[in-house]
């Protein structure tokens, strides 16, 4: 009786950096010790201009460095996947660090044909009360799935991989086209997850997939980032407007603008007309936040932290306004 072939394909992993003198050296310590074949097994490091140390920290390892002339996190996605020979690619940020078990994890989802993408959780590797906040809000920064799905289709706003932890089929990016270079800011990456899926291949996403990632170091950080995503929403609207993330960015907005005209005519009549309209203009300011905030009830108990209740439902909302904001400011601009 012969033994069944193992599947052992031959696997890139790119990684785009960006002055990252401050986290790259963990991700490459991570990296060159992860469990595969060495001989079925190549890095390539993707640097868009760094001005800092990064350059030097990557010539330190054994991976292949690349200098990339256009601008863009999606165009040095491109220069990886045209730069490598991997059926599998992989892909993960600079700020990361990944398990010894990752690549495997990753390429056992590809046993199957139809598979063209997969997508496994991300999470923090420092403990700071705004990394468990970006773990654990209702909008969590990176997306976190509980148990294994394979799927036709993208579902926002959650169930799709992030661009720090995704790998695809060789084949699928050749089939669709790559990445767009045009989407910037944030669903750079998700658009073409969603191009893959329409093209036939199921979609995986794999909690035990599981990368570490450094979140941002303060809330003013968070917002910048909350904002950029949403002008990358907004350029999705304006180039893929067909798609399922876009029109989900579509209803956002719609309910945000709904919100804000109708909490802006409450405020301006309660003030110039009667006090009458104070109770509805409480109502639609107030409710979102005391629901917020029963909704953090039992993870402020559980983590024995009664700041979860108070901070966690002012910090969503302020980033919600952010990303509507970003949108705004991407139709416009």
């Amino acid at each position: 009786m012969t033994e069944e072939a193992i599947y052992e394909p031959i696997v890139s992993i790119v990684v785009p950096v960006l002055n990252a003198e401050a986290t790259v050296k963990d991700l490459l310590d991570s990296l060159v010790e992860v469990e595969y074949n060495r001989q079925k097994l190549e890095i390539i490091i993707v640097d868009g201009g760094s001005t800092d140390k990064t350059r030097e920290i990557v010539a330190e390892y054994p991976v292949k460095p690349i200098s990339q002339a256009k601008k863009g996190l999606n165009a040095a996605r491109n220069v990886g996947f045209e730069s490598s020979r991997g059926e599998i690619v992989l892909y993960t940020d600079s700020d990361c660090i990944v398990p010894r078990d990752w690549v495997m994890d990753m390429v056992r989802n590809f046993e199957a044909a139809e598979v063209g993408c997969v997508g496994g959780n991300a999470s923090r590797y420092k403990d700071t009360f705004l990394s468990r906040y970006a773990d654990g809000s209702i909008m969590p920064v990176l997306r976190r799935f509980r148990r294994r799905e394979v799927l036709d289709k993208v579902e926002p706003p959650l169930r799709y991989p992030a661009g720090c932890n995704m790998a695809f089929r060789r084949a699928a990016i050749e089939r669709v086209g790559g990445f767009d270079e045009d989407i910037r800011y944030g669903f750079d990456e998700d658009e073409l997850v969603e191009r893959v899926c329409r093209a036939g291949y199921k979609m995986v996403l794999d909690p035990e997939t599981s990368v570490k990632h450094q979140h941002r170091a303060s809330f003013k950080e968070f917002l910048e980032q909350t904002f950029n995503y949403g002008r990358g929403g907004a350029l999705l609207l304006k180039k893929r407007p067909e798609d399922r993330i876009a029109k989900w960015n579509m209803v956002t907005l719609a309910f945000f603008a709904a919100w804000l005209v109708a909490t802006l005519l409450l405020t301006f009549w309660a003030i110039t007309s009667s006090a009458i309209f104070l109770a509805p203009l409480l109502l639609i300011t107030l409710v979102p936040l005391l629901l917020l905030t029963l909704f953090y009830v039992r993870r402020a108990i559980l983590e024995k932290d009664l700041a979860i209740i108070v901070a966690y439902p002012f910090m969503d909302v302020l980033r919600l306004v952010a990303y509507c904001f970003g949108e705004i400011y991407g139709l416009l601009g």
